[in-house]
């Protein structure tokens, strides 16, 4: 598991993707938020704009996971 440290409140997912390093652009997030590739705390979600907050778990197709802290 990687963490990624956030100073706000909230990241919202398309942003948190390009932070992580997981999308290079906006629209490859926008693809991988799409094409159901995101699991937030395990549930897939397709909303670019979902608030992640502290503690929340996210996971790249099936592999990949990130905690924000």
């Amino acid at each position: 598991m990687e963490y990624v440290t956030i100073q706000t409140p909230y990241i919202k997912l398309d942003q948190f993707l390009k932070l992580a390093g997981a999308a290079s652009t906006g629209g490859e997030a926008k693809i991988m938020i799409m094409d159901g590739q995101i699991k937030i705390n395990g549930v897939i979600s397709r909303e670019r704009g979902k608030k992640l907050h502290k503690d929340d778990i996210i996971e790249i197709n099936g592999n990949k996971h990130y905690q924000i802290i």
